[in-house]
């Protein structure tokens, strides 16, 4: 088991750059999709403090869910429906700076004001999300896409 060095200060992209080369280092040679799944969710919770981490899988026309840190979620999602249907179905990442704006949002949580998704692709296809909601207004932005994109291609390839 390797320790992960969180930065105490600095920028969320330096955040990232400080923890995504550490992940891959984490999960490099351990062959379990749900154990590589569920040690990612728990750094980016203890990294960046995210009210809600986690993964969906693509199974047949639905998300169903996967490792996560955070309050009970939605467990089945439909292809098309809420943040993290319409990111499968669009295949690219979506930010939501009020998810109560966002037509068709799925509250699973009250608490959840924005949102992230991003579609993790392995052969072409997405074959999941990672899903991240914030307790705050616009709590994303271009940064999280970027570097959260990086990760995804990490996930993509176990």
């Amino acid at each position: 088991m390797k320790n992960i060095i969180v930065p105490k200060e600095g920028t969320r992209a330096q955040i990232y750059e400080t923890i995504i080369p550490q992940i891959e280092s984490l999960v490099a040679g351990e062959e379990d999709l749900i154990a590589n799944l569920a040690n990612i969710t728990a750094v980016l919770k203890g990294a960046l403090g995210f009210f809600w981490i986690g993964f969906y899988l693509v199974k047949g026309d639905e998300l169903v869910l996967a490792p996560f840190q955070g309050t009970p979620a939605c467990t089945r999602i439909k292809r098309g429906r809420g943040v993290c249907g319409a990111a499968w179905e669009q295949e690219r990442a979506l930010l939501v700076a009020d998810v109560n704006k966002f037509p068709g949002h799925i509250a699973c949580s009250s608490h959840s004001k924005s949102e992230v998704v991003i579609p993790i692709f392995r052969r072409g296809e997405v074959f999941a999300v990672l899903d991240i909601d914030s307790d705050k207004l616009d709590d994303f932005s271009q940064t999280d896409i970027e570097h959260l994109e990086l990760l995804a291609d990490i996930v993509g390839k176990m």
